[in-house]
This record gives C-alpha cells, sequence and structure tokens, in this order.
C-alpha cells in the first residue's frame, strides 16, 4: 500500500493522531545508547514478530477506536533490519484497525549502511514515505568513536538514494562529541547543510547512565566538553542553520517550513499515539476512563511470549490525573519553538501557571508571550529549557 507525503499546513487545532511502531532490534550497541534495543546473533523470527504487532495494534484499536491516524513512525533499535514485506505488514494491520489519512506521514528510521540502503525501494513501495538516516557524524574517526558500523561517505550515499526514493527524508547529527571544537563542528554542519534535503536532527550527546560511554567517563578514558565549549557549540548550531533556512522548530530538530516531523509534533503538541512493540510507550485517551500513561514490556522475547498469550504487552497502563497532564504537555510543548497553547493546558491540568513566575521568566528574557496566546520559550531561554520548565511548573 503506497500513501502519499503529509503537505504542510498551519498548526492544527488538535494535535492528531498517531501510532510509534518499536523494532528492538540492532547489528550492534552504540557504546552512547541507552534506548531500549538489543543484538540477536542468532537472528530474530519476523513472522513471529509481525503475528504480536499485530494482536497489539488489534488490542489498542479496541481501546482507541474510529482514530484516523495522522503519522505512523517506525523507531528503534534499527528498523532498517525489517524485511519490507515485515513493515508492510505492519502498515496492513494499522489500516486495518484505524483509518490511515492519505496524506498521513510514516517514517522508518535507517542506518545508513549499503545493505540496508539497497532496501530503500523495498520500504517506498510498502508504504514508507520519509526515512530518517542515523548518520550522527560525517569523518570516520568519529563515526568509529561512536561506534556506528558505517563510513561517512557510505551515510552520503544513503542520503543521495533516500532522497531519490522518498518523498521526504531526515538525517541526524550527534555534536559535542569528546575532543571537538567550535571550528571542526561549523565545518561539518556547513557540509551537512548542504547535504540535506529539507531536515536534520542535532543532537548534543549527553552521558548517559549505565552507558559505555559513561564507563569510559568514570574511568577518565573520555572527556566530554565542558559547559563553556557546549555552549559554544550550540551557538554555531543555532546561527548556520539559521542562516540555512532551516530554523530549530524544536530544541533539537531543524526543517525548512513544511519540513518539520509530524509524528514528533503529535508528541510535542501533546497529541494521542498508540505505541506497540517491546518498550514503546503510548499515551491514548480511552472513553469511560481519560488520558493512560502506557508502556509494554521491554525484553523482546518476553514481550512476544507475553502478547502471544494475553494480547498485548503492556505493563504500564495508568490514568494521568489532570496534574499529571498539565506537567506533561509543559514539558513536552516548551521545547517546540512555537511554545504552549495556555488555554489548551488550563484545561487539561484544571489550573492556571503562576503569573509571578511568567513575569519573572519575562523579565529575566527566558520566556515570552507569542501573539497568537502561546508562551513559548526565547532563544536566550532554549540554552538552560530544563531550568526553564522547572521554574513555570513549581
Amino acid at each position: 500500500m503506497r500513501y502519499s507525503a503529509m503537505t504542510n499546513a498551519a498548526h492544527p487545532p488538535e494535535p492528531g493522531f498517531g501510532v510509534y511502531v518499536h523494532w528492538p532490534f540492532c547489528l550492534s550497541k552504540c557504546p552512547y545508547c541507552d534506548f531500549n534495543s538489543h543484538v540477536r546473533a542468532t537472528g530474530v523470527d519476523e513472522e513471529r514478530y509481525v503475528g504480536a504487532f499485530r494482536a497489539e495494534i488489534a488490542h489498542r484499536a479496541a481501546l482507541a477506536p474510529g482514530r484516523t491516524v495522522q503519522s505512523i513512525f517506525f523507531g528503534g533499535g534499527t528498523p532498517s533490519l525489517m524485511k519490507p514485506q515485515t513493515v508492510g505488514a505492519i502498515l496492513d494491520s494499522i489500516g486495518a484497525h484505524w483509518s490511515i489519512a492519505p496524506d498521513a506521514e510514516i517514517t522508518l528510521e535507517a542506518n545508513p549502511t549499503s545493505v540496508e540502503a539497497g532496501r530503500f525501494a523495498g520500504y517506498r513501495a510498502a508504504g514508507v514515505n520519509r526515512v530518517s538516516l542515523g548518520v550522527q557524524a560525517l569523518n570516520d574517526a568519529d563515526l568509529k568513536t561512536l561506534g556506528r558500523m558505517h563510513t561517512a561517505e557510505e551515510a552520503m550515499q544513503a542520503v543521495r538514494i533516500a532522497t531519490s526514493i522518498f518523498d521526504r527524508a531526515s538525517f541526524d547529527l550527534i555534536y559535542a562529541r569528546p575532543g571537538q571544537t567550535p571550528a571542526q563542528w561549523r565545518a561539518e554542519l556547513e557540509e551537512a547543510v548542504r547535504r540535506a534535503p529539507e531536515h536534520l536532527s542535532l543532537y548534543q550527546l549527553t552521558i548517559e547512565h549505565d552507558t559505555m560511554f559513561q564507563k569510559l567517563v568514570d574511568a577518565g578514558r573520555m572527556i566530554p566538553p565542558d559547559a563553556d565549549t557546549g555552549r559554544d557549540l550550540w551557538d554555531v548550531t543555532q546561527e548556520i542553520m539559521n542562516r540555512a533556512g532551516m530554523p530549530a522548530y524544536e530544541v533539537s530538530n531543524h526543517a525548512r517550513p513544511g519540513a518539520e516531523s509530524r509524528h514528533n509534533l503529535i508528541y510535542w503538541r501533546y497529541g494521542e499515539y498508540a505505541g506497540v512493540g517491546p518498550g514503546a510507550h503510548g499515551r491514548l485517551v480511552v472513553e469511560g476512563r481519560g488520558r493512560l500513561a502506557q508502556s509494554t514490556e521491554k525484553h523482546p522475547e518476553m514481550w512476544l511470549t507475553v502478547v502471544e498469550a494475553d494480547g498485548h504487552g503492556l505493563v504500564e497502563d495508568d490514568l494521568l490525573s489532570a496534574g499529571e497532564q498539565g506537567d506533561e504537555m509543559l514539558v513536552m510543548g516548551l521545547r517546540l519553538a512555537e511554545g504552549v497553547d495556555i488555554r489548551r493546558f488550563e484545561a487539561l491540568s484544571g489550573r492556571k501557571l503562576d503569573p509571578r513566575r511568567i513575569a519573572s521568566l519575562i523579565e529575566d528574557g527566558m520566556v515570552e508571550n507569542a501573539p497568537d496566546g502561546r508562551l513559548r520559550v526565547t532563544p536566550e531561554g532554549f540554552p538552560v529549557l530544563n531550568a526553564v520548565v522547572a521554574d513555570l511548573a513549581a
């Protein structure tokens, strides 16, 4: 089944409904990664997993019937390890239980190895219309440090193939790598802008708990950039991307106007989404219950066993209070350049934000009132976003 790319539109009155599909398998575990990803040397029984995905999709559709799906996102792990037939079967199952909008955005994350790039035509035929490539760096030395299995040339070849096959494409880079200087990042990012079709995700490296990078840092064998260098790298990022006409629409995501990730906007605008697969998260509004926070069993084989026995792998299915919904909306929405709809926040949370705190942050230049009534973080506030959010939510 083939779907067209989603067209640009004004900010919708409702954030929409999406489906997240988690494929948890990778060829290797990257040393910076704390995602739910697993390596399986003996291979994966994809037909069996398709059966479990079908069961979970049916379960979520029974909880949230009648939705129109605006976005589907295959994340991981490495979804590009799936056969195109597997992707197609999952999309067909989603379409059998919900309506899929004719202009739905359907994204698949991919690693830019030459073998996986050769599958792109199959994914397009299955229904994928947007690909997100995990490039991460544009030089081979840093790719090796990051544990990536591709070269910079392979990555750029994958980008070229992707843009020739898919309606839309994006790729990721990680900056603030050990030893990276602002001058080096400037040169690399300028090269990326020349190669990027419409969208770049630029993530500042963080040392996550229980990763190999954390062990290296704790042992003194890796030294991340200090806070001042990190801020310089941030400033370089904003300067180059603004000049290129790809401003940040979210803290770490940059796009040409109209090329924003529609799926991620559903998250950040605090929309509704079903999460299926090992370790997937979701937020569903269920009639008679309210907004539920859902997550599934993380371990792939355990998830598979549980779904085959019970019809779903949920380990969390909790009702969110009005206050919790407001807090989540604030945390997510203030990541966006457009900010938060205060009226919707008040309707969800049943409370108002403290006007004194807002006034103080406005005076400090951290937030501002947008002409459409939204509250948004300023460019000066984004580098200290966590502190701004904590102040407003207190």
